[in-house]
């Protein structure tokens, strides 16, 4: 539907699950994409490649989005090979989980860094390329977790609850430079790291869910394609949950 024509978007940590069903969609609905992967190289390399084949530009970069000056750099990669940034997906993120009284101070720092520093730091380098151009789409991925908790994963709540504060914040920033701050709330997405979880886990899982099923990527990448595209011209500031009704 060419949705996204003429416009660059940028995915963090798109070398598989959620963002690489991101990456896709985008390519599929016309935009040019760079993406981002760290340790998968080769996914990274092959998903360049099927991209491509949707007929836009599409770069990979290895980078690592929890380097604040490696994130500097990226967004001045891609501003340097196509020109411009529309649309930047903070995508990337980790778990490490465990109940708080083991839980040690790295397995805290590590993920604190990657999936809340990283989305200041590349949201703060790719504001500048946009208020130049006086438009511009920031797209941050949250979780269910980061609005309600959860047991075991104090880290990973506190970050995603924090990725909210900073999306409604960026949004009041920047809402009269015509740049928009939106954050998309997942709940249980069947993905390879949902696949490790046990089959008895899973089911009780899908029986607490409104639809007694779990999300594919496809469809949080659905919701990506609105916040990115212009349909969504008049929002900002806004938690997009795609859940199956999970917290209702």
């Amino acid at each position: 539907m060419d949705l996204l024509k003429g416009k660059v978007a940028l995915i963090t940590g798109a070398s598989r699950g959620i963002g690489r069903a991101i990456a896709t969609r985008y390519a599929q609905e016309g935009a040019d994409v760079a993406f981002t992967y760290l340790s998968s190289v080769e996914k990274g390399q092959a998903l360049e490649a099927e991209l491509s084949a949707f007929g836009g530009r599409v770069k990979g970069y290895r980078s690592d989005a929890s380097d604040y000056t490696a994130a500097e750099d990226l967004i001045a990669q891609v501003v340097a090979d196509f020109g411009k940034v529309d649309v930047v997906v903070n995508n990337a993120g980790i778990t490490r989980d465990g109940l708080l009284m083991r839980m040690s101070e790295e397995q805290w720092d590590t993920v604190i860094n990657v999936n809340l520093k990283s989305v200041f730091n590349l949201t703060k380098a790719a504001i500048k390329p946009m208020m130049k151009a006086k438009s511009g789409s920031i797209i941050n991925l949250t979780s269910v977790v980061g609005l309600r908790g959860n047991a075991g994963q104090a880290n990973y709540a506190a970050s995603k609850a924090g990725i909210i504060g900073f999306t409604k914040s960026v949004a009041l920033e920047l809402g009269s430079r015509n740049i928009r701050s939106n954050a998309i709330a997942p709940g249980f997405i069947e993905t390879e790291m949902t696949g490790e979880i046990n089959e008895k886990a899973v089911e009780e899982w899908k029986q607490s869910i409104p639809m007694k099923r779990g999300g594919q990527p496809e469809e949080v990448a659905d919701a990506c394609v609105f916040l990115a595209s212009d349909l969504s011209r008049y929002i900002t500031g806004q938690v997009l949950q795609v859940d199956g009704g999970m917290l209702t």
